[in-house]
């Protein structure tokens, strides 16, 4: 199925006035994330050396879908314990109205895998710095749909599918600056497919402009 998407994908993005747009975002994704790199860097540095100090791993990676359905590895801070899956089963278990929120949004409010200053970084959206690494390997934009598993996009996106994938999925975007967490899953689904149709650059200025404004609110997580 990945390979199928990948191609109809390729074949429905292939016309000129489409490259052009993404080459235009791809320039711009490089000179921001230039531009934000001295204040990003020291911060990437200071949050390491702390986690560092807490003990395991600094980062942590997951595989997402990218653009034309190419899988890639997603880089963030670690947040969570150890085990962080055997925990996150039993409490699901235990808790029929956790495993609901699981199911309808792949994210719990009171998550007992995250640390204390993991949920700082999540408020913060801080855990998600190193994926300047995915934008600047030209995996992730700025701004776009986001990553989402192979799971998820042949599970929640369906026939939405060749719409996420006409587009690098990106660092903030429509979901992030629309309500996160208050949404539901579908309503997530028609932003990222409403961002695909209408991208372009004043969209993208928009939605990094309302991101500042809610990173500083600490509305991230």
């Amino acid at each position: 199925m990945p390979v199928t998407y990948a191609k109809n994908c390729a074949e429905h993005c292939s016309d000129h006035p489409v490259k052009s747009r993404l080459e235009q975002k791809r320039l711009m994704d490089v000179l921001l994330s230039l531009v934000l790199l001295p204040a990003v860097l020291p911060l990437a540095v200071l949050i390491g050396a702390i986690l560092k100090i807490q003990g395991g791993p600094i980062l942590y990676s997951q595989v997402r879908v990218g653009r034309d359905g190419l899988p890639f590895r997603l880089w963030k801070f670690r947040t969570m314990i150890a085990d962080a899956d055997a925990v996150l089963q039993k409490h699901l278990d235990r808790h029929p109205s956790a495993k609901q929120e699981w199911r309808d949004h792949r994210k719990l409010r009171n998550d007992p895998r995250v640390t204390r200053f993991g949920a700082f970084l999540r408020r913060c959206s801080l855990d998600e710095l190193p994926q300047f690494w995915n934008i600047f390997l030209g995996e992730m934009s700025l701004v776009g749909p986001r990553p989402v598993s192979q799971n998820e996009l042949e599970e929640k996106y369906r026939q939405y599918a060749l719409s996420y994938m006409r587009c690098r999925p990106g660092l903030t975007g429509l979901w992030q600056v629309s309500g996160r967490n208050r949404l539901t899953y579908e309503s997530r689904v028609q932003l990222d497919d409403y961002y695909a149709r209408q991208q372009n650059a004043l969209l993208d200025l928009w939605i990094l402009w309302r991101t500042i404004g809610a990173v500083l609110r600490g509305t991230g997580c």
